[in-house]
Formats: C-alpha cells, sequence, structure tokens
C-alpha cells in the first residue's frame, strides 16, 4: 500500500479547500478518492449545521442537483435531436466556426452531433487534404503545449503525439510550432546568492558520477535551492530525487535553510518510497548534509551518503538539472507574494505535473510515476 506523508495530505486538502472537486484531484493526483475523503475528514472536518461551512445536508442537496441538471440535459438532448431536423448542416458549421474562439472544436461538433470532418469540409472545401491535417494536427500541438503551460519543446510533444497514437513527424512538428510561434519557454539568468569561500573538508564520493541504475530505490540524489517571495525574501526548497525513475520522491519548503529541511525533505522521501535495502543518497558538502542530525538520520534509516567533490556541480549533475527546470518551468514564469502560494504553486508543480504528466527522455518519454510503476510491477 503507498505510503504519504502529511505534508502530502495537507496540500490536497488545502487544494480541496480551493474549490477543487475530489474527482479532479484523485484523477490528477493519483490518489483513491476514498482516501482524499478520509484525509478531508481527518484534517479539515465538515462543519456543524450552526457553522458557515458546507455540511453533510448541503452536499446531499448538491448530489440532488446535480441529479436533476443531469435529467434536464437528457429532456434537452432528446428534444434537440427533433430540431436538428429542421436546422441545415451548412448553418450548423457556420455557428461552429463562429464559435470556434469559444469553445473546443471537438466539443462543439460532439453537442451539435456534426462530424469534425463534416466541419471541415464545409469550411475548407478549397484547401488542400494536407493544409487541412495540419490545422488539425496544429489544435492538437497546441492542446499539448498550453496543457504544459508552454514548457514543452517539439521533441516533447513531439513525444507526447506518439503516446496518444498520433503519428507526425519530427521536423513536421517543429514546422508547425514555429509558424504558430510556439516555443519552449526561455531560462532567465539566475543569480541569488554568492558561493562561501568557507573550509569544506572532502568526503567520501561513492557514486562518482555513475548514475546508472536497474530499479527504484538504489540511488537517491538531493540538492536545496532558493526561490524568492515577495513577503519573505528568499525560500528554500529541499528535494530528494531517485535515480532511477527521476521521480522527486521527497521534498520540503521553508523559509529558513537549516538542517530541519533536509530531515524533512528525507524523512517524506523514506515515507513514500519505504526502501528494503540499502540506498545511497548523494549530496554535496553543504554543512546541513555534514550536520550531526542529519548523518544521525541517515544511520537510522540504513542510508549510505556519498559527497559532491568540492567545485563540481557535475557529481550532483540529475538533482540541479531539476532544480533548474523547476525554474524554467514554474518559478520564473510566476511572482510569489506569499509563501503559502509559492508553498501550494510548488506542490502543484512538483505532484501534479511534474512526477505524474511530463515525459522524460532519460526514461524513454515515460512519467516518473510510469517509470516507478513500471519497476514496481517487474521487481
Amino acid at each position: 500500500m503507498k505510503k504519504y506523508n502529511t505534508e502530502f495530505k495537507s496540500m490536497i486538502v488545502e487544494l480541496y479547500k480551493t474549490g477543487r472537486s475530489v474527482k479532479d484531484l484523485s484523477r490528477e493526483y493519483g490518489v483513491s478518492e476514498v482516501t482524499i475523503y478520509k484525509w478531508i475528514k481527518q484534517i479539515s472536518p465538515i462543519a456543524s449545521v450552526e457553522d458557515t461551512e458546507i455540511t453533510l445536508e448541503d452536499i446531499k442537496r448538491m448530489k440532488q442537483e446535480m441529479l436533476r441538471l443531469q435529467e434536464e440535459n437528457e429532456i434537452f438532448k432528446k428534444g434537440y435531436d427533433h430540431i436538428r431536423e429542421k436546422v441545415s448542416q451548412s448553418e450548423l458549421c457556420q455557428f461552429i466556426d463562429q464559435h470556434r474562439s469559444e469553445h473546443d472544436v471537438k466539443q462543439l461538433c460532439e453537442v451539435l452531433n456534426v462530424p469534425r470532418s463534416t466541419f471541415y469540409q464545409s469550411k475548407h472545401q478549397s484547401e488542400s487534404k494536407w493544409k487541412l491535417e495540419n490545422q488539425q494536427l496544429l489544435e492538437r500541438i497546441k492542446k499539448i503545449y498550453f496543457e504544459s503551460k508552454r514548457r514543452y519543446g517539439a521533441i516533447k510533444v513531439h513525444r507526447q503525439l506518439l503516446k496518444e497514437g498520433l503519428y507526425a513527424s519530427l521536423k513536421r512538428i517543429q514546422r508547425l510550432m514555429k509558424l504558430a510561434g510556439l516555443a519552449s519557454i526561455i531560462q532567465k539568468k539566475y543569480t541569488p546568492y554568492k558561493q562561501s569561500k568557507e573550509l569544506v573538508l572532502e568526503r567520501d564520493n561513492i557514486l562518482e558520477q555513475d548514475f546508472s541504475t536497474t530499479s527504484i530505490n538504489q540511488k537517491w540524489v538531493s540538492d536545496i535551492t532558493y526561490i524568492h517571495v515577495q513577503e519573505e525574501g528568499w525560500c528554500y526548497l529541499a528535494s530528494v530525487m531517485d535515480l532511477h525513475s527521476k521521480k522527486i520522491i521527497g521534498y520540503h519548503f521553508s523559509k529558513q535553510m537549516t538542517t530541519d529541511i533536509i530531515v524533512q525533505a528525507l524523512k517524506n522521501a523514506y515515507i513514500s518510497q519505504r526502501p528494503k535495502d540499502e540506498v545511497i543518497l548523494h549530496t554535496d558538502l553543504g554543512s546541513q548534509y555534514t550536520s550531526k542530525d542529519f548523518k544521525d538520520l541517515i544511520s537510522d534509516l540504513n542510508i549510505v551518503q556519498s559527497f559532491s567533490r568540492k567545485g563540481c556541480p557535475y557529481d550532483n549533475a540529475c538533482i540541479e538539472s531539476f532544480h533548474a527546470t523547476l525554474k524554467k518551468e514554474e518559478v520564473y514564469q510566476t511572482v510569489y507574494v506569499t509563501f503559502k502560494q509559492a508553498r501550494m504553486a510548488l506542490f502543484q508543480y512538483i505532484e501534479g505535473w511534474y512526477n505524474r504528466k511530463r515525459i522524460h527522455g532519460a526514461i524513454d518519454y515515460l512519467t516518473p510515476e510510469e517509470c516507478e510503476q513500471l519497476a514496481r510491477q517487474t521487481a
């Protein structure tokens, strides 16, 4: 049974409080609806009738309202079928064309019972079949591109299309994206602090840039990065990655860069993974990672620690690459006003996007979650 840390549970409940449905949260974060309802009850119990919060009676009324609306929708569909016979195909296609900027063409066609091919033929009778195919393909490209919040370039869009069974050459995707002005967002320069000149002792580098694995929970890597919040100044994110799946298995966001930030990140990683055998954890030589508290935790969890060489960021390239991606795709696209806002955004990026939706070239264009599940099935 999969384990979830307290931080993960509380963030799911916070998202629920913002108006997200349990069904959507279950689908997006891979947690059963029953489990989410259990967390909501534990962390944020439903208020009594006297309170202003939603009650069980309110939920019951909303369910009844949903059933009523579903019935009305069925009645509308039956009535529409009768009216539909009196409206010409060309009039329907004209209506779809007039409203395609407001609604998805596929949805309009489905609701109006017009085959999409019929709509496109009526609109582009003089255009070539190849041009029509390009327009349809570009619609799908745009959907993938904007769903990724402009993070995907042509290569990842191409791989996602292949996963969906839509075959087109990479050059064709690149050309269409260029013509449409679709490009992956560009990383900004980031210089938050000056490197300390404090004397640091060398320690054992067990990993030695050997990032290869045969399964999950063999080699983990960890690092801390800086994220700016308007009301707080610099805040800090500690992350732990499994080198096999590229999944962020543990992390912690804090206002202070103390030993506690990496202790919490590692505890979260351990709770989610529960490794059966010894694990190598590779980090840099930062004072947090060499502290007594952290070494005691490492020993208790049966983890062997490996350290980067002084002044050699390539020794921990994988986790540094993740933090660079995080900043390019999320942090540099947003201004975080409050700590709570930043914390929620990081949770949604890591758990909702990076781990579960973002395909990764190094793992055969699977998502980290898919790679982990595949490893568990074949173990």
